[in-house]
């Protein structure tokens, strides 16, 4: 069947990346329930639009049910440095906000309470927010007309993206998962907001990730900073055919080399922190069962007790963790090593994080940035 691009009328489409089968990223079972075959049967691929550029994920059959998540330190941080940018150009004007929220928690509302406004969840806005949000949305086309129309005429939309430069760059390919259906560049997230009579005016580029994108949006046919088309560019330059042709590559190469260090720790006591749905399908295609990882830790209380989809291994607290007195603590995000350093003293010197070239052992002497 011809499918339709998620943000434009274009068929075009091209596969970018295919991960065949998957577990559901968004279910994450009790842990008493053994694992059934079902459980990894969704598919799981990233389209690209040959049209407008956006990276997409092809279908969806899962159910969204995932547990809502702890904000980490790292986005929290980072949201107060970005209102202060966007504040410094001036661009924080007028008296109410409205946000679009990602359904993996944090808020950014409190920071422009803070500088006066007021929250307004029925009229158009003067600030609209959007930090990882609108990627959550099946329908592109329709979500980015809602955040305009959220805005007011003189209002400014900030949303902020996960960039697909650095997704492809950085190997990142376990960015892919279900109920994520789109993946970001500048030039595509232009295209759709020109479709609903907004431009660009402002781009701010941040550590988070990898690597992210905040763009400052306006109605009407603005000329835009020069940080735009700097990251624009940045972008284009990352996103070489070749560099989009070799991407599957980095799958292997990362699947493999957690696996072999997996079975290079045989004997010692492995756990794992981050039950994140992007380490949904890298242990699934790692066979990390609980032969090999006794446990992963998490500090959403809403998944303990759980498990991770399409493995036996069990989701336990930070607590639990440490009165296990692992050997080694294999850290699925890397933006959280500073703060679960700060927050697990006891654990230092066995944290290894997870990076698309194999693990890297670090410890909280380490600088954090050079990780991942």
């Amino acid at each position: 069947m011809t499918r339709t691009c998620r943000a434009c009328p274009s068929t075009d489409l091209t596969v970018l990346l295919d991960l065949g089968a998957a577990p559901a990223a968004d279910y994450f079972p009790p842990a008493d329930e053994p694992v059934a075959a079902s459980e990894v049967g969704h598919p799981l691929r990233m389209d690209r639009c040959a049209t407008c550029g956006l990276a997409q994920l092809a279908d969806d059959d899962t159910v969204t049910s995932e547990p809502r998540g702890v904000e980490p330190l790292a986005l929290r941080e980072q949201a107060t440095d970005a209102v202060k940018r966007v504040a410094a150009a001036g661009l924080l004007d007028g008296a109410t906000v409205r946000e679009f929220g990602s359904p993996h928690g944090g808020t950014w509302v409190p920071l422009l309470t803070a500088r006066g406004f007021t929250q307004d969840d029925n009229s158009p806005a003067d600030v609209v927010l959007d930090c990882f949000g609108i990627m959550h949305e099946p329908d592109q086309r329709a979500a980015f007309a809602h955040r305009a129309a959220a805005t007011s005429d003189t209002g400014v939309l900030l949303l902020q993206y996960h960039s697909l430069a650095t997704i492809v760059r950085d190997g990142q390919w376990n960015a892919l998962r279900h109920g994520h259906f789109a993946y970001y560049t500048l030039e595509a997230v232009r295209k759709s907001l020109a479709a609903v009579g907004m431009s660009i005016v402002r781009a701010w580029e941040f550590d988070l990730y990898g690597g992210t994108v905040l763009l400052a949006a306006r109605h009407g046919d603005h000329p835009a900073h020069a940080s735009v088309e700097r990251v624009d560019q940045a972008e284009r330059a990352a996103l070489t055919p070749q560099a989009l042709a070799g991407f599957g590559d980095s799958v292997t190469g990362h699947v493999t080399a957690l696996r072999e260090w997996l079975n290079a720790q045989r004997g010692q006591r492995v756990y794992a922190y981050g039950a994140a749905s992007r380490a949904v399908a890298l242990f699934a295609l790692a066979g990390a069962n609980t032969s090999l990882l006794t446990a992963v830790a998490d500090a959403s209380p809403a998944k303990a007790g759980r498990r991770m989809p399409g493995t036996d291994v069990p989701i336990i607290t930070p607590t639990e963790l440490v009165a296990a007195n692992p050997d080694a603590v294999l850290l699925t995000l890397p933006d959280l090593l500073a703060e679960v350093s700060t927050a697990l003293p006891g654990l230092d010197g066995r944290w290894v994080v997870d990076d698309p070239t194999g693990p890297i052992t670090v410890s909280a002497a380490n600088d954090p940035n050079r990780v991942g």
